[in-house]
């Protein structure tokens, strides 16, 4: 009797392991977002942070499914108060910036789905992977600064998008230097 409670012990160990790393995982990637959002540069009406380069890299090496469920959780903290947004905001005070968290959302989905296809094992593929993701982030972040705030699209590409191209593609070469350290999703 002995031996078949330990063996049920045991599967309840392993089917749980699997659930506990990934919380972990999101757990730590939502932490990661956190700390990345205190890394700013002030300007308006939207900060330049370390965001999009720890979105991507989440993507990069989590998965799909996995970097969806963190950059949610991230979300989900700042949409209960916690102060984890550029500045100290929560999700209630973001304002101009809210597009371009519903872009990392995206931006991390299909940056993982595109590395469980290999896109972050080829050079090309992974520079194209990143600069998609930066399309999916940058997109929703312009049209809601668009029609929320700014309501002129040369002042929202001026304010939203080309001050920060500098500093992306900084931000995104180094993220292709570290995306090749990283381990990264295989297919599921």
């Amino acid at each position: 009797m002995r031996l078949n409670v330990t063996v049920a012990q045991a599967a309840a160990r392993a089917s749980t392991a699997p659930l506990v790393r990934a919380s972990l995982l999101v757990l730590g990637g939502s932490l990661l977002l956190a700390a990345s959002a205190w890394v700013r540069v002030p300007m308006w009406p939207v900060p330049m942070t370390l965001q999009t380069m720890a979105v991507l890299l989440i993507g990069l090496t989590y998965g799909s499914r996995l970097a969806g469920a963190t950059v949610l959780a991230y979300l989900l903290e700042g949409a209960a108060g916690l102060p984890v947004f550029a500045g100290g905001q929560t999700l209630a005070t973001v304002g101009p910036t809210f597009g371009y968290l519903v872009g990392f959302l995206l931006a991390a989905t299909v940056a993982g789905a595109l590395a469980e296809r290999g896109w972050s094992r080829r050079p090309m593929l992974l520079v194209a992977a990143l600069l998609i993701g930066e399309v999916l982030i940058f997109a929703p972040g312009l049209a809601w600064l668009d029609v929320g705030y700014v309501h002129a699209w040369d002042r929202t590409l001026a304010l939203g998008l080309l001050v920060f191209l500098p500093g992306e593609a900084a931000k995104l070469a180094l993220a292709a230097v570290l995306a090749s350290f990283l381990p990264r999703p295989g297919r599921e």
